[in-house]
């Protein structure tokens, strides 16, 4: 999960860069990538590209193109760093959704957990900021999708390899992106190809490491480290971007990381 939420951060920071592109566009990129490395390698393998469960497949890739089309859209909206935070509430829905499709059983302490760690988000985006309606609906919108992937990807299991469900999310957001990037594409130069490009890089590593660690641990466990993905947005933002944060930043990080770590060891004591 840390080497999924790392390339989620850069993959992240290249979107924000290229918000002068359409979102379908960008989705169309993000899936073209991505497809350049599943198809070859399930291929390769022999593995059966259609899957077993198919209806859940389909159901991943669907809600994936929505989760993944509303992020975009909220980062014309709203800053990286405050998009990525509001994101990063999915693992609360992913808990809840959790309880109820999986029966997973949660402590009211870890519910507690999440909380602190909620709180933690909050204080990053920002204390006095004015937060876009529009992005603010986008943004949540898309966390709760994706805390729904979470879910299905575990409902999954191990019985679907991670580059068939991959795959099944490429190819909906290559035909969904592709459709509706008709009227709306705008002719990228040199550099902004490279970059469209290597959206689909990026997420490639991002989702098959999502996948993996979904398909080797419970839900409760895996969701909350993807709020580690905060973090790493914060440093590619002082790095690349020579943006400055407070206090308040460093603050609602260890309110996170307290959240996160302390929630693991308590599964872990299972």
């Amino acid at each position: 999960m840390i080497f999924s939420v790392i390339a989620f951060a850069v993959m992240n920071a290249i979107v924000k860069y290229l918000t002068a592109y359409n979102v379908y566009q960008i989705v169309f990129f993000r899936a073209i990538g991505t497809l350049a490395f599943t198809l070859p390698l399930i291929i390769k393998n022999k593995i059966p590209i259609l899957g077993n469960n198919k209806k859940l497949l389909f159901t991943r890739g669907f809600i994936g193109v929505i989760s993944l089309t509303c992020f975009f859209e909220s980062l014309n909206y709203l800053a990286v760093g405050t998009a990525v935070s509001l994101r990063y509430t999915s693992p609360i829905f992913a808990a809840f959704f959790a309880l109820i499709f999986l029966k997973e059983k949660i402590k009211k302490i870890q519910w507690l957990l999440f909380f602190v760690a909620f709180i933690g988000v909050s204080i990053i985006k920002g204390f006095g900021i004015d937060i876009n309606t529009m992005g603010l609906l986008l943004v949540i919108t898309s966390a709760l999708f994706l805390g729904l992937i979470f879910v299905v990807i575990r409902k999954l299991g191990t019985k679907e390899h991670p580059l068939v469900i991959i795959n099944y999310f490429m190819v909906m957001a290559f035909v969904f992106g592709g459709l509706m990037s008709i009227n709306n594409w705008i002719q990228p130069n040199l550099i902004a190809w490279i970059l469209l490009l290597s959206l689909g890089v990026f997420g490639y590593v991002g989702q098959l490491y999502m996948t993996k660690a979904f398909q080797s641990d419970e839900t409760t466990v895996i969701a909350p480290l993807k709020y580690l993905e905060v973090i790493f947005t914060i440093l590619i933002g002082v790095s690349w971007f020579g943006e400055m944060y407070n206090l308040w930043t460093l603050l609602g990080v260890s309110f996170i990381l307290f959240g996160l770590v302390y929630n693991i060891y308590l599964n872990k004591r299972k």
